[in-house]
């Protein structure tokens, strides 16, 4: 829970909106702020602006006062994390060859750092807020090989655990995840690797949100599904991990790639950070630390939108620090 406790101690003002009326909330206790995006369900389209009085919190079941709102007031540390099995190396060059305009796209304040994972995650470069920096991280992930299975739950803890050491704990978090989503069951006898929950935890602790570009070639899926038809009885008992899965418990959106160029789905991803809420709530219970505490998030039948007609994406819990 350090995401959690930091943000109490080093969030001094941040900007409350209620009834469209602007006051100053000085942190003295734990607040829990979840990060929020409301879509359309049938467009898939980032609702209009909305206001605190548009969404009610639940933890636990019981409803929770919203002392804190604010829409892109944080800045942005992300994790750019890319797959090397060659189902998706040739979409990680196209990329390479034109990420630049797309980066562009990141606040001068948001830092950005590029992982790379097969068996096993390796950083590329750290966090920076040097954008040719992270171009050329990109082009040296791009020539990167690896004759390793894809392990995703071992690159999920790992990204998480990168984004633990983000320069500024008030940062919000996000790890945008170019995958083919055809994770490999992992081998405890050839790899150490975190598992399903062991990732999961790591995500809810830093107040992670994932966000996935999704590739799909029928030939890879087909040969994918050959193959894990041999390991389905080992992935029961050690789930390998689903990109979907991942950002559905995260509150995180799923970009399929589609005819679009990598880059266009970057910036497009972006941007769509820039539409999401922080909504902030110090909890009504006192509940012992460590203790897991799920969340719901909803718009209020009287506001501005039809709750019926949008989605609202946010992570599952937190742990109590």
């Amino acid at each position: 829970m350090r995401w959690l406790a930091l943000l109490s101690l080093i969030l001094t003002a941040i900007e409350l909106r209620a009834q469209d009326k602007k006051a100053i909330f000085r942190a003295a206790s734990e607040l829990v702020l979840v990060d929020v995006q409301v879509r359309n369900k049938k467009t898939g389209a980032p609702a209009p602006l909305l206001h605190a009085g548009d969404f009610e919190v639940w933890e636990e079941g019981v409803r929770q006062e919203i002392v804190a709102f604010s829409r892109d007031e944080f800045r942005i540390s992300v994790v750019l994390l890319f797959d090397l099995t060659d189902s998706v190396r040739g979409v990680l060059q196209r990329l390479a060859d034109s990420s630049k305009a797309a980066l562009e796209h990141f606040k001068a304040a948001d830092e950005v750092a590029v992982m790379v994972y097969a068996g096993h995650a390796t950083l590329v470069d750290g966090f920076t807020k040097d954008r040719a920096r992270t171009v050329r991280a990109i082009e040296s992930s791009a020539k990167m090989k690896s004759g390793q299975p894809a392990y995703f739950n071992e690159a999920i803890f790992q990204a998480a655990m990168q984004l633990r050491g983000a320069g500024s704990p008030a940062n919000r978090r996000v790890i945008i995840w170019l995958t083919d989503n055809l994770p490999n069951v992992p081998d405890s006898k050839r790899f150490a690797v975190h598992t399903e929950a062991e990732a999961l935890r790591a995500l809810y602790e830093e107040g992670v949100v994932v966000a996935p570009i999704l590739l799909k070639n029928p030939l890879w899926a087909t040969a994918y599904a050959v193959g894990y038809s041999f390991e389905a009885w080992q992935a029961k008992a050690y789930p390998p991990g689903d990109a979907k899965k991942y950002a559905e418990l995260t509150g995180g959106q799923v970009v399929g790639l589609g005819g679009a160029r990598p880059d266009e789905r970057l910036a497009q991803l972006i941007d769509e950070l820039r539409a999401r809420y922080t909504i902030g709530y110090r909890p009504s219970d006192s509940e012992a630390a460590g203790t897991f505490r799920k969340i719901q998030v909803a718009l209020t039948a009287s506001g501005t939108l039809r709750p019926k007609e949008w989605r609202v994406l946010h992570r599952e819990g937190y742990y109590r620090k």
